[in-house]
């Protein structure tokens, strides 16, 4: 899918997108970025915060272009030197693959000029500069369930809550999530589970569930399994819980404790020839204004720590990055993943099959 449009000035500007750029050298008439997404709402949602209010600001064309994630495309462009995307929106482990892979330009924060600390999990990719955190929660539906769940570990307490229980069909966060329920703390997950013991601890508690568990493999289906009751809780991506309370009258309730983060990034393909309109795109939409006014749209949180001020304060709660849900949040390892997922999937497919 492709959209195209030139906004010069008769769009309007939220007060918070227009903060968020400094001033700026004008553009000239044939500046223009391509910017890919995954589409949806959540490209809507970037579309509304950074798209169009950068374009009213600089008179630059912005080309919309989607898809799925697979960075087959961007090495695909690269090495034939064809590179047509300026700015892409990127998943955390593709982050990883793709700077391994040098398919992706290394960010340069001085020439950005922003603070990396300000930026949650900025430290894990020296290739993309992360956007938004969302998260994989528990939840359960309060007119099925009035006193459902209230920490993770009761998601392995079948006696206190008999039933089927949604999960991801995948080991990442499934293992995760089976060794904070066992009483690993929080901190020292990814260290436990690098050790063939930490990884046979996981899946013994995953054992303890898993005649009671039904997989979900799409986003949609995680709501779904409890609007229609087929289960008494479920992981599940929080946008989607979101969206179901919001947009449907679901009265749907999120266990925030061990909440999994992971994120979004910006990167731009290796070679791109307009990387300094790059960088300036990004710098925009990296900015706490620029980032606070896309939660207005989408229920993910922004990666800019210092955006968490300017969130309007009805919105916040529901963000994975709220003070009280960072709390104790699971902030994901896309490095471990990175060089032990593909065992541990084969590990999963095999379980699964027994």
């Amino acid at each position: 899918m492709r959209k195209s449009f030139i906004l010069v000035g008769a769009l309007a500007v939220s007060s918070l997108a227009a903060a968020a750029l400094a001033p700026a050298r004008p553009a000239f008439a044939g500046d223009q970025l391509t910017i890919t997404g995954w589409g949806g709402a959540y490209q809507v949602s970037q579309r509304k915060a950074y798209f169009e209010p950068y374009a009213k600001q600089t008179g630059a064309k912005i080309i919309e272009e989607e898809y799925n994630g697979e960075i087959s495309k961007i090495r695909a462009m690269v090495e034939s030197r064809s590179v047509s995307w300026d700015v892409f929106d990127i998943s955390s482990r593709a982050a990883i693959e793709a700077c391994a892979e040098g398919i992706i330009e290394t960010i340069d924060w001085n020439k950005l000029g922003l603070d990396r600390s300000k930026f949650t999990g900025a430290d894990k990719y020296d290739c993309a500069v992360p956007s938004i955190v969302y998260a994989t929660v528990l939840a359960y539906d309060r007119d099925r369930l009035p006193n459902g769940p209230k920490i993770l570990a009761d998601l392995f307490d079948t006696q206190k809550f008999p039933g089927k229980r949604g999960l991801y069909k995948s080991p990442v966060y499934n293992l995760e999530w089976a060794l904070v329920a066992d009483g690993v703390a929080i901190k020292d997950v990814y260290n436990v589970l690098r050790t063939p013991e930490g990884v046979d601890r996981a899946f013994r508690k995953l054992d303890t569930i898993k005649k009671d568990v039904i997989w979900w493999q799409a986003g949609a289906q995680a709501p779904q399994l409890l609007a229609d009751g087929q289960v008494v809780m479920t992981s599940a991506w929080n946008g989607r819980l979101y969206d179901a309370i919001k947009n449907s009258g679901k009265h749907f309730e999120i266990v925030w404790d061990a909440a999994a983060l992971d994120w979004n990034l910006w990167a731009i393909p290796k070679g791109n020839p307009r990387l300094d309109a790059a960088y300036k795109f990004i710098i925009f939409a990296s900015s706490p204004a620029a980032q606070a006014d896309q939660t207005r749209y989408i229920s993910y949180g922004p990666a800019n720590k210092d955006a968490i001020a300017l969130v309007v304060p009805a919105v916040l709660p529901h963000l994975p990055t709220a003070p009280d849900h960072m709390a104790n949040a699971l902030l994901f390892d896309p490095l471990f993943w990175g060089d032990r997922g593909e065992e541990l999937q084969q590990r999963f497919t095999a379980w699964l099959a027994k």
